[in-house]
């Protein structure tokens, strides 16, 4: 299934690098030992110079890369890669495919911008980094939001500040990761879409959420028709929860009979009362106002019929 990729999230990097100091005004000499830098540019060897562990990006394109690699041949590194330094070393804050892309193009050093900073800032910047790349999946932003969240102070209310995005966006992706796992391949795999994701996940049953996954594959359902689908299911769930409920009820069955049918008619909750006397009411339950007109609806139809 060819899906579109997910769009760029939140603000530019620069929200967290700040101000950049560039030495003479402008990359510094080659020769400049790079060891004595703490906050400018300098051209940094490759071999000095190490990946992110906490990268949210696990896999890179080796044609794009290979792609990268030449044109970095013919015009060098563009763009600076940027590198936090501790004793001694550089890992990767921003830009491992331009560094991966310079070693494949048999480039010897790198220019860079290279800050000292902590580890939430160093996993900060790289999130930034990472998560306005419109080539990453929703997985790759839901696992890289979930491990700053957990590894930093940070609230999902500060980092929705910090992204520029509603802290519902946040939760949004985060809930993802309570799909179940070939859910989650799906999305990663870019067989569903995030529209198909965030229907699936309403629905309750996880045996459920992995049989609409298949069908999508199988047969390019719309979210239009996933959005559907789960709004069936769970009609079905409360019609059953209002059913057992009148197996519990004082009711004469002749009102019992008209509550079942009722829930099952409409599709929601019933709820009768009734004193002694015969006196009483009937109480028909909707969530929203969509759900609202549709009762209202079918209730139309009946009088018409």
């Amino acid at each position: 299934m060819s899906t579109k990729k997910t769009a760029a999230l939140g603000k530019g990097l620069e929200a967290l690098l700040g101000n950049i100091s560039v030495a003479n005004g402008g990359l510094q000499s080659k020769d400049k030992k790079t060891h004595t830098v703490t906050a400018e540019i300098a051209y940094i060897p490759l071999d000095e110079i190490s990946p992110n562990p906490d990268q949210p990006r696990k896999d890179f394109n080796e044609q794009t890369l290979e792609e990268l690699a030449q044109s970095i041949k013919e015009h060098g590194v563009i763009t600076p890669i940027t590198v936090n330094k501790k004793d001694g070393k550089y890992i990767i804050i921003a830009g491992e495919r331009r560094y991966r892309a310079s070693k494949m193009a048999g480039l010897k050093e790198i220019p860079a911008y290279i800050r000292i900073v902590t580890l939430q800032e160093t996993m900060e910047m790289s999130l930034i980094e990472n998560i306005q790349r419109e080539d990453l999946n929703s997985i790759e932003i839901a696992l890289s939001l979930q491990a700053l969240l957990q590894e930093t102070n940070l609230t999902q209310e500060e980092l929705s500040k910090k992204l520029g995005k509603s802290r519902g966006t946040i939760s949004n992706y985060i809930r993802l990761l309570k799909l179940p796992a070939e859910v989650q391949m799906a999305l990663r795999n870019d067989e569903i879409t995030m529209g198909h994701a965030r229907s699936i996940i309403t629905i309750e049953d996880e045996n459920k959420q992995v049989e609409i996954v298949r069908e999508i594959k199988e047969k390019d359902l719309s979210v239009r028709q996933v959005e559907n689908w789960a709004l069936r299911l769970k009609q079905e769930q409360l019609s059953e929860k209002a059913i057992k409920r009148t197996s519990k009820s004082d009711l004469p069955l002749t009102h019992i009979e008209v509550k079942r049918n009722l829930a099952k008619q409409l599709s929601t909750e019933i709820e009768i009362k009734r004193s002694l006397r015969g006196k009483g009411s009937i109480n028909i339950s909707f969530s929203n106002d969509k759900e609202f007109e549709r009762i209202v609806a079918i209730l139309q139809k009946s009088q018409k019929d």
